[in-house]
């Protein structure tokens, strides 16, 4: 069994109907924006058993762009005693479709984004200063690449360990 996709349309009838609409997105991820109406219970949560949804007439699971969503769609299913969507396109195509998100625009991004943010300018800043200054500082995007490369590997990421102590984060966090 596959999860069925639905369009945003009819996520919203079954959600008028009973249905539950869950959001796996990470906590940082959906702080600045989010379904109002979907409950919030990360991939990694439901990967532990942490939900089943016993009582739902179905479930609706969404995170982003609903790739995320596809891809653990085996994993989604095991969570669900009852019928088991995706919410096709996921947060950006409920949001395409004019239906209502809540916003908190005074929560940092996303980690992930962050760090994408930081690496590109660190990486930007040290090819032109490389052109205009010295050659020297070509080693600051060397050293962001083999940064990046090390934390596909290892999953450890030295700049968002850096990058969630910043006072903006910290702020968000203890709300």
């Amino acid at each position: 069994m596959n999860l069925k996709a639905l369009s945003p349309q009819a996520a919203c009838k079954l959600l008028s109907e009973g249905a539950v609409l869950v959001d796996i997105r990470q906590a940082d991820e959906r702080a600045r924006e989010h379904i109002a109406q979907a409950c919030h219970v990360p991939l990694a949560q439901l990967a532990q058993g942490a939900a089943r949804f016993e009582n739902a007439t179905a479930v609706i699971f969404h995170c982003r762009s609903g790739h995320r969503t596809r891809m653990n769609a085996r994993l989604l299913e095991g969570c669900a005693a009852c019928d088991a969507y995706v919410l096709d396109g996921g947060l950006d195509a409920w949001k395409r479709a004019g239906l209502p998100v809540a916003t908190d625009p005074r929560q940092p991004l996303e980690l992930q984004r962050q760090v994408q943010i930081a690496a590109g300018s660190l990486a930007l800043a040290g090819t032109v200063l490389g052109a205009a200054v010295s050659p020297w500082f070509y080693v600051l995007p060397g050293v962001v690449g083999a940064g990046l490369v090390f934390a596909g590997v290892t999953g450890f990421c030295g700049l968002a360990r850096v990058l969630v102590k910043a006072p903006w984060n910290r702020r968000a966090s203890t709300r």
